[in-house]
């Protein structure tokens, strides 16, 4: 019997990468997890993945509330309430503070921000008491990577969001704590630079860990698995790195 099991879970951004690879993870310990993102496909071939005994796909942009409604609409009607949240999903954009837009401005946070904002305000009816809320932060918002300021603002948002969300929600026996991923290798990485840059990319950012080389999506999901059980039941708005000691060592 797996650590979840029984439990009901939301993965956002669960068609591809680290929220795939939890998604998987979660349902591996007995969960039954929603995914949503804003790509059908890669969505039906998670549940293929996982089991439609396990998943179910809820098709939405987190920057959307009536998307976000639809998708909790879905956890409500299967009456079990709530016991995960990954709030997973995000977009980066690389673009040097000189060249950035409005536009620019306001697609990272409407997502990244605003979406994790109500994605979790909006579960907020369905939580089961001792349920686990996690929140998918980023080293980047240590490292000052240039051009990579919107991504790391949004992220280091979502910190401080993860500690107030954990001292407000701490009486309901509610946790919330963030992981950090690192160099974690990803689509988003040949989305992000593109094809023809994307093997370079992930040279440079394998000689920037300890460890030297980039981590899995798998491992951060371990932590995730982690952070959803009752095996962290006594960490509360903690902010955990998955970095392969890049910002520790």
């Amino acid at each position: 019997m797996g650590q979840l099991e029984g439990k009901t879970a939301v993965v956002t951004g669960g068609g591809t990468g680290i929220g795939l690879a939890s998604a998987v993870r979660l349902a591996d310990e007995g969960a039954h997890v929603f995914l949503t993102g804003r790509r059908g496909a890669e969505l039906d071939a998670a549940v293929e993945t996982i089991g439609a005994a396990r998943a179910t796909a809820v098709v939405g942009d987190i920057s959307n509330p009536a998307d976000l409604d639809r998708l909790y609409d879905a956890v409500r009607a299967r009456g079990r309430g709530l016991d995960v949240v990954f709030a997973n999903a995000a977009t980066a954009s690389l673009v040097p503070l000189e060249k950035i837009t409005e536009d620019d401005f306001y697609h990272v946070f409407d997502i990244n921000v605003r979406g994790t904002l109500f994605t979790v305000q909006k579960a907020l009816p369905l939580l089961n008491d001792g349920a686990s809320v996690i929140v998918n932060a980023s080293t980047a918002a240590d490292n000052g990577t240039e051009a990579f300021g919107l991504y790391a603002a949004s992220k280091a948002a979502l910190r401080t969001f993860t500690r107030v969300w954990a001292n407000e929600l701490k009486g309901r026996g509610v946790r919330v704590n963030a992981v950090s991923p690192g160099p974690v290798d990803t689509p988003g990485i040949t989305n992000l630079f593109g094809e023809e840059n994307a093997a370079g990319v992930r040279a440079k950012l394998a000689t920037d860990t300890a460890l030297g080389r980039m981590g899995r999506p798998e491992e951060v999901a371990a932590v995730v698995a982690f952070l959803a059980s009752d095996q962290s039941s006594f960490m509360l708005g903690a902010n955990v790195y998955v970095d392969g000691g890049e910002n520790q060592i």
